[in-house]
């Protein structure tokens, strides 16, 4: 099955047959288990051996994985799905704001921004602390901090506005 995957800002373009991957052109093998009663999965690359956790993030096909202590975004669609948002016009660069929401009830531990601070794409910019693990939330796109409503200390519920961003044109 032939995928097309963006990681950070970069395209690739990944085909799956059985346990063999081809990541812009370059074969290797590998293989994922599940770790039981974990939320993590073992990854064989090759000799190599990961440890990772993925989690499904807003959109059809996003995760933000995280693999030894880093974060990365990343997005993957199958061919009819890419084609399906290339006709619809959904997925495209979208003018206007980038907000940071809340993905779940927690303590604000730190804003690590403010506003008129310039931000990239998968910065950090809120630490917040839920079932008793810190969570880094990072900005869904290049911008400026246009307002800052977090504040530490503070208690949120999922859906909460913590940031208003202005998308870089």
């Amino acid at each position: 099955m032939k995928y097309f995957v963006r990681i950070g800002d970069r395209d690739h373009v990944v085909v799956i047959e059985g346990e063999t991957i081809t990541f812009d052109g370059e074969e290797v093998r590998a293989h994922v288990e599940d770790v039981a009663g974990t939320p993590f999965q073992v990854l064989r690359l090759g000799d190599e051996v990961h440890r990772l956790q993925a989690r499904r993030t807003g959109s059809r096909g996003a995760y933000d994985i995280s693999v030894a202590g880093h974060r990365v975004s990343v997005e993957a669609l199958d061919e009819r799905s890419r084609a399906i948002r290339e006709l619809s016009g959904a997925g495209g660069a979208h003018a206007g704001p980038a907000n940071l929401i809340a993905p779940m009830p927690g303590l604000i531990v730190r804003v690590n921004v403010s506003e008129g601070d310039v931000v990239r794409s998968g910065q950090g910019l809120v630490v917040m602390e839920a079932m008793k693990m810190e969570n880094e939330l990072r900005a869904p796109a290049n911008g400026t901090v246009r307002k800052v409503l977090a504040s530490p200390g503070k208690t949120v519920e999922k859906g909460a506005l913590l940031l208003e961003l202005e998308r870089d044109a």
